[in-house]
């Protein structure tokens, strides 16, 4: 059986509703089994209460990162590698013409 680890921090209450869970399904393309909803809300529950902790850190003196790493990135020649097929490709867009993604339109231009 798991042990749970009790937090030793003060307790937030940081609550996820079964039509958020549903959402962030429905956008990453998933499909779930509704027994796994219950672990995922603790889960994500659990994610979410350790961020706000984070909150708690005094990090006025810290200075912003650009980078997570140290390394200089090492430029290439671009090389064609293996390709996906239209069909496959379009195969999980919510819309298409059969060629191309057909996406919302965010700009007008007067």
């Amino acid at each position: 059986m798991k042990k749970k680890i009790k937090p030793s921090y003060k307790s937030y209450t940081v609550k996820i509703e079964v039509s958020t869970i549903e959402k962030m399904a429905h956008l990453a393309r998933l499909t779930l089994d509704p027994k796994e909803i219950p672990q995922l809300m603790a889960d994500m529950e659990q994610i979410l209460t350790w961020m706000e902790k984070l909150n708690e850190l005094e990090t006025s003196q810290v200075k912003p990162l650009t980078h997570m790493s140290a390394e200089i990135n090492a430029f290439r020649e671009d090389q064609v590698g293996k390709q996906l097929d239209r069909v496959k490709a379009l195969q999980n867009a919510p819309e298409t013409d059969s060629s191309f993604f057909l996406v919302p339109k965010v700009i007008d231009i007067e």
